[in-house]
């Protein structure tokens, strides 16, 4: 448990520095480019729209912030449940390895749609941001297939407490996962037509790694405590 938390009060750390970043160690000039300089000045623009500071980026942080308290008291919770005599650990499904292989590679296409954002590359933008969405897909089909294995092998959510906070922390972990793919659906959208990369389409690009990545650190961190105990 000690550790976990750590990894999670780590996380948070995190989020709270690039929230900060956003909104303090950026110059006033950057903060208040707007989305015409961005379109004209090309590839160098693109590069510097990162550092912007948007409502939107600040917004991020701050519901990153909320989650991951949520997840840590999912967490001690957890941890003080299973202390109690009627605890029955269940066995880890081996899809969740493939599972969490998967949403490693839906980080990795979406950081490589922000490189293609910086370099002007609409196509490589296009192409990232539709595997990550395919895969991501995968990842949730996948739980779903974890889930129905458990379930058929007799582990049900009512049979034991360990089972109810093991479908609990996927399905809030997936419900966080499902928000998301509203939302890169429809950055896809706004990517697939637009003819070049502009602020519009820019900033959904890097907001959506930012959330995947923190998603698939938080997966790891859940995953990894599920199995140690």
């Amino acid at each position: 448990m000690e550790w976990t938390l750590l990894f999670l009060a780590l996380l948070m750390a995190v989020v709270v520095w690039w929230l900060v970043r956003q909104t303090v160690n950026v110059e006033p000039w950057v903060a208040g480019a707007s989305v015409e300089s961005v379109q004209s000045d090309g590839i160098r623009s693109m590069a510097n729209l990162g550092g912007a500071v948007r409502p939107s980026k600040v917004a991020l942080g701050v519901f990153l912030a909320v989650v991951t308290s949520v997840f840590a008291l999912f967490i001690s919770a957890y941890s003080i449940r299973m202390e109690v005599g009627d605890w029955r650990p269940l066995p880890e499904p081996a899809l969740l390895w493939a599972n969490t292989g998967i949403l490693v590679l839906c980080s990795i296409f979406l950081q490589g749609a922000w490189v293609a954002v910086k370099r002007n590359n609409v196509q490589g933008v296009k192409l990232g941001m539709t595997l990550a969405f395919l895969m991501t897909v995968a990842f949730m089909v996948g739980q779903l297939m974890a889930w129905d294995q458990l379930i058929d092998s007799g582990y049900v959510i009512s049979g034991n407490p360990a089972n109810a906070f093991f479908y609990t922390l996927t399905a809030v972990h997936a419900l966080h996962l499902i928000g998301g793919l509203v939302v890169l659906m429809i950055a896809i959208v706004r990517v697939w037509s637009a003819a070049e990369i502009v602020a519009k389409v820019a900033s959904p690009v890097e907001l959506c790694g930012v959330y995947w990545h923190f998603l698939l650190a938080v997966w790891i961190i859940l995953f990894s405590f599920l199995l140690n105990t």
